[in-house]
């Protein structure tokens, strides 16, 4: 018998898998590309358990991490506590962030947007984190690039096995373009009854031209728009599996 994935589970699933290199390699991103020593309030939004919301705060920041699921905010206190740094977290929607006050920077890596179901929806979160930038504040964010949605991620898959649990996951194209769906199984083993329980749970993303986002950023009254790969480093190219934008939202 299926049952629906038991989040606490899939966030130390994700968490465990999750490659750890990226996040210094996001930070450097973001701080190379503010002035030299920078520090201030940041947003993170999709922050997931926490990691590049707690190295921030170990750089000077001072940090607010917003995720929507309170299971990933669960391991992201316990990591900062870890750490002994102090992180705000907030439950919400990356749609919504009244309430929250204003920021010298907002980020949302690792394909948040994504994530969200469709273009207006994507729309409206870029004009959220602009809403919240002080004047002079920076915007960063990467998406998955077409190429990624087409042809690399179509076929994909990956499996994880331990003593007491194993994870399956596979990835479909979708009906939409440029979207996938992630099929992620769950087999987790279950004293009560001497066996394992399997769960399930679907994962859809979708992405844009490039065109759409640097149009969103420009609508949303960002400038100095760019979009890079490899972490900033590099060009975009038609090989591009990430694309990394930015922008900053204007002095009056």
């Amino acid at each position: 018998m299926d049952h629906r994935v038991d989040y606490s589970i899939f966030a130390q699933v994700y968490d465990r898998l999750m490659d750890k290199d990226m996040y210094p390699r996001w930070q450097h991103y973001v701080q190379s590309s503010m002035p030299v020593g920078m520090t201030g309030t940041l947003l993170d939004l999709g922050c997931g358990s926490g990691d590049f919301a707690v190295q921030m705060a170990q750089a000077g920041w001072t940090v607010t991490g917003l995720d929507l699921s309170p299971e990933m905010l669960t391991l992201a206190e316990a990591r900062a506590e870890q750490a002994g740094v102090d992180v705000t977290w907030v439950q919400g929607d990356m749609r919504r962030l009244t309430g929250l006050g204003t920021f010298d920077a907002v980020t949302s890596f690792d394909d948040s947007l994504c994530y969200l179901p469709d273009l207006t929806a994507v729309q409206e979160t870029l004009l959220a984190a602009a809403g919240v930038l002080v004047p002079g504040g920076y915007f960063f964010c990467d998406v998955h690039s077409l190429h990624q949605t087409d042809d690399v991620f179509p076929g994909f898959m990956y499996n994880d096995i331990t003593e007491d649990s194993a994870f399956l996951w596979t990835t479909y194209a979708g009906e939409l373009p440029h979207s996938v769906e992630h099929e992620l199984t769950f087999f987790t083993y279950d004293e009560e009854i001497d066996g394992y329980t399997r769960a399930m749970e679907i994962q859809h993303e979708r992405t844009y031209p490039l065109a759409d986002y640097q149009r969103g950023l420009t609508q949303a009254g960002l400038i100095d728009v760019q979009a890079t790969a490899d972490f900033g480093t590099a060009p975009v190219t038609a090989d591009t599996t990430r694309w990394f934008l930015q922008g900053i939202r204007p002095h009056a």
